[in-house]
C-alpha cells in the first residue's frame, strides 16, 4: 500500500489483503500520513493480530506492539530548528544534514499480550520504555 490510499476503507482492505496472504508481521513507514491515520492503523493490527513495528515512540503509547526511532516532538523541533536558519538568511543547500539525536527502541507488552506475540527478553531488556 502506497501513501497514495486516501479512501476510508483502504486500509480495511489492505490489512484484509495482508491477512490473506500470510504475512507475518508489519513496517509502517514513516510518513506524516500514516501518523495521523495510527489509531486506524493500530486497531487493524491489533484485529488481525499483526505485530508491528512503527517509527515513533508516540505510537507505541497509543497502542502499538513497538517504536524504533525518534519521537515526533523531537523530529518538529528539529524541523524548526532549520526553518529558523533558513528564515535568518541560510541557504537550504548548505545546511549539515542532521541525524536524530536519540533513536528509541520502545516496546508496548500490553499489546504483545493481546496479540499473543512475545518478544525474546533479551529484546525487552534492550528497550528503553516497556508499557506493561
Amino acid at each position: 500500500m502506497t501513501t497514495g490510499s486516501r479512501d476510508a476503507g483502504e486500509f480495511d482492505k489492505a490489512f484484509a489483503m495482508m491477512a490473506q496472504a500470510g504475512a507475518e508481521a508489519l513496517l509502517v513507514m514513516p510518513d506524516p500520513y500514516f501518523y495521523t491515520r495510527h489509531p486506524e492503523i493500530v486497531a487493524l493490527a491489533a484485529r488481525y493480530k499483526l505485530p508491528a513495528i512503527y517509527e515513533w515512540a508516540e505510537i507505541a503509547k497509543d497502542g502499538g506492539l513497538m517504536a524504533y526511532g525518534e519521537s515526533v516532538r523531537a523530529l518538529y523541533r528539529r524541523v524548526g530548528d532549520y526553518a529558523g536558519r533558513i528564515l535568518k538568511g541560510a541557504k537550504p543547500g548548505e545546511l549539515p544534514l542532521d541525524q536524530p539525536a536519540v533513536i528509541r527502541l520502545v516496546i508496548n507488552l500490553n499489546t504483545a499480550k493481546e496479540i499473543g506475540f512475545t518478544f525474546p527478553p533479551a529484546i525487552v531488556d534492550l528497550a528503553d520504555e516497556v508499557i506493561e
